[in-house]
């Protein structure tokens, strides 16, 4: 067993995390990762001692566990459902080296709160620790997922109808075939990475470099370096030359996530270099030109930053020539279930996990909510819904922690509805079905409902007997639908 503490200073106030795992050099990475966000981390080599760690006082005292899948094998969710059993309240996120997620799902059944795939980034990791330590425990069921599920890169999987969206969307694939630099704007969650992906794939760099950087998950310190590069001995630590994300990108596209995360005067810097064209490496006597396009995001309105003295005025009119807008979902809640199916059709085809319907009081439900994370907040909630789910269909049943957070005023308030007689009015990705499948459904539904009456059926649907016999013969219905 070991214990490896970055900062012995802050021993007392640290927020302790165990570490499950029995490779030592991972273990001083992760150690030094978490060190970055104020965690201390005790590593237990194997289960046995784990289990054991939990009863001393540091195991009294920990705010997460991270488990190796690696270390118990096979027994990985025997071991997550024993370590529940004994503080049911402590967080569990299981790393595995496997993208597919059958493990995952059997992990998170064991009472695994979230999982990682290995290789871990910094951000990610901390992201995690940060999500299962920061919300309430009532809430797990709302909490996003860390990893992602791999999304086609195009503009037609993005799914929406609101009048917001398709506008925002229209402007990105004009921009998508011009060179000039883009800002997207919107909250965390409403899809902007993958937009970004979307105009990459879309624009005459396609063929070209693409790199992601998440500006605020790297330190402040090294942010100058990661986009510009350094020399060897700029800097204390320096012992390498690197080379910057902008000459990683000559030619091709550079994302920077949270733009408005830059201190005042890498703002300035980078506005510079984009003025020239010319990147500079820390500590170089020389620079180079370089050809590279920049798509950005802020989760803040760059205008109000400006206005607040916080962003560079002429940087933000270089990136915002061209401004896109993605709304929350909170305004778009007629997308909901278009997303809500579509998503439902790509959890299906995970491993370990069913293909399954969703009713409509529990679209009711999901509509009726304001999800501050937005899509991709849905999405995680889909994916949790769809693990523990027992039958073929969602119902409201399967969102508990959604009902709760309504409560009995709010549940009265939604639409009603008559459970398992919905009519699907979407295909698998989210478009609408043709006409002619849905009004063969609906008099379907109307044969059953009414028994075979097919007087009364006719009387309902508003149409005479012969125009209902005339729409079986020509939808190849039988009478005892």
């Amino acid at each position: 067993m070991a214990d490896i503490d970055c900062h012995p200073e802050a021993q007392s106030d640290a927020r302790i995390v165990m570490l499950i795992d029995d490779e030592p050099a991972q273990s001083r990475l992760l150690t030094a990762i978490a060190a970055r966000d104020g965690w201390r981390t005790i590593v237990a080599p194997d289960a046995e001692t784990a289990i054991a760690m939990l009863g001393t006082r540091e195991g009294m005292q920990l705010s997460a566990i991270l488990l190796d899948q690696w270390v118990p094998g096979d027994n990985a969710c025997e071991l997550i459902a024993e370590l529940k059993s004994r503080r049911p309240a402590l967080p569990i996120l299981m790393l595995t080296t496997s993208a597919s997620p059958l493990l995952a799902v059997e992990a998170m059944r064991a009472g695994a709160s979230d999982y990682l795939v290995k290789p871990v980034s910094p951000d990610r990791l901390l992201e995690a620790l940060r999500a299962v330590t920061t919300r309430e425990t009532a809430r797990d069921e709302l909490a996003p997922l860390t990893e992602k599920m791999s999304a086609s890169l195009d503009f037609d999987a993005m799914i929406g109808t609101a009048p917001q969206f398709r506008a925002a969307l229209a402007q990105a694939a004009k921009a998508a075939r011009g060179q000039g630099h883009v800002l997207i704007e919107g909250e965390s969650g409403t899809g902007k990475e993958m937009l970004m992906r979307a105009m990459h794939g879309a624009s005459p760099r396609a063929k070209e470099a693409l790199r992601i950087i998440n500006l605020a998950s790297i330190p402040s310190g090294s942010i100058e370096s990661v986009l510009f590069g350094h020399e060897p001995g700029s800097f204390p630590g320096a012992f390498d030359r690197q080379i910057g994300a902008f000459q990683h990108c000559d030619n091709g596209t550079l994302v920077l996530d949270e733009i408005d995360r830059l201190t005042p005067a890498l703002q300035q810097r980078l506005n510079e270099a984009l003025d020239s064209g010319i990147i500079r490496p820390v500590g170089a006597s020389y620079g180079f030109r370089v050809d590279v396009r920049l798509l950005v995001t802020s989760n803040a309105g760059i205008d109000q930053l400006v206005a607040a003295g916080q962003f560079d005025a002429a940087l933000a009119a270089r990136l915002g020539a061209t401004r896109i807008h993605l709304p929350p979902l909170r305004e778009r809640t007629g997308d909901i279930s278009a997303l809500t199916r579509h998503f439902l059709a790509r959890i299906g085809e995970q491993p370990g996990l069913n293909h399954l319907s969703i009713s409509e009081s529990a679209l009711a439900l999901l509509a009726a909510y304001d999800w501050p994370g937005n899509v991709r907040q849905l999405q995680s909630v889909l994916f949790r819904a769809a693990v523990y789910c027992e039958g073929n269909t969602l119902t409201a049943e399967s969102f508990p922690q959604l009902s709760e957070m309504l409560g009995e005023e709010g549940l009265a308030r939604l639409p009603v509805s008559h459970e398992g007689v919905g009519i699907m009015l979407y295909t698998e990705d989210g478009n609408l079905r043709p006409l002619e499948e849905i009004e063969a459904d609906v008099i379907r539904l109307a044969i059953g409902h009414y028994r075979g009456r097919m007087t009364e059926v006719a009387r309902r649907l508003g149409i005479g007997r012969s125009t209902l016999y005339r729409k079986l013969s020509d939808l190849g219905i039988d009478n005892a639908a």
